[in-house]
């Protein structure tokens, strides 16, 4: 535990340390997803990188080549999107693009930006320093991955929905997959992952959201034949789902 110990003095100088390892890294992980921006020392980054590498490890990483292609180019994958190795993940964020700040928040904004580190926050707040006002809905940047599996995530805000869901509401999803597709071909990246892009914290309707999600995926792919795209579910809801549009069921997975 010396390493959790060290990097929990360096961002709690002032805080005394829980006693069990299970503690430590509640909060390890907690003041990470509050952490504000500012100078840490040298010794915290390769400590912070061998502990989230370590973790990851642990919890094992899932290749492009272990997942099964269920169409063409197009691959169906529940899991957690942290431990996936492609060149990008797709990352469900905030106008503010700096990954939640809520501890231990259920979203996929908390979890990738925990596996990442904190280079991720650094890289957003650079970029959105550089851009001066909010992220608009439907479109995407790129950063590294950091201690992520994956080399790249690609940001993007998805629309939040209040009531009923408006032709604009759904304009704006398709806009947020066809603006990662098209970062992803722009870079030259050949594989990415998908979340359920708004339909957690924003409630999109699964339902919907899925059928436009493949529908732009199918129709990008047409004229990209070099990239792969993984559609990554978590909850057994979404997996339901998508098997459903893609004519699947379980025991062919």
């Amino acid at each position: 535990m010396e390493k959790l110990d060290q990097l929990l003095a360096i961002l709690a100088p002032e805080m005394e340390l829980p006693a069990t390892r299970t503690e430590k890294e509640w909060l390890f992980r907690a003041l990470r997803n509050i952490w504000e921006p500012r100078e840490l020392p040298d010794a915290y980054w390769a400590l912070q990188d061998q502990y989230l590498r370590e973790n990851l490890a642990e919890k094992g990483v899932v290749r492009l080549a272990d997942l099964q292609e269920v169409e063409n180019q197009i691959y169906l994958w529940q899991g957690d999107i942290t431990t996936l190795e492609v060149d990008a993940i797709v990352n469900a964020a905030n106008s503010q693009m700096m990954g939640c700040f809520i501890p231990h928040h259920a979203c996929i904004d908390n979890a990738i930006h925990s596996q990442a580190g904190l280079q991720l926050r650094l890289a957003c707040q650079h970029q959105m320093a550089e851009q001066g006002y909010p992220e608009p809905t439907g479109q995407a940047k790129l950063t590294r991955g950091y201690n992520l599996p994956a080399s790249h995530v690609i940001h993007t805000v998805g629309p939040i929905i209040e009531g009923q869901v408006s032709q604009a509401d759904q304009d704006l999803l398709v806009s947020s997959y066809q603006s990662c597709l098209e970062l992803a071909a722009e870079k030259g990246l050949k594989s990415l992952a998908f979340c359920c892009i708004s339909t957690g914290e924003f409630h999109f309707p699964n339902q919907l959201a899925a059928e436009l999600a493949l529908e732009t995926v199918r129709e990008f792919l047409k004229n990209h034949p070099q990239i792969k795209v993984v559609f990554n579910v978590f909850k057994d809801q979404d997996l339901a789902i998508y098997q459903d549009l893609l004519g699947l069921h379980q025991e062919n997975l």
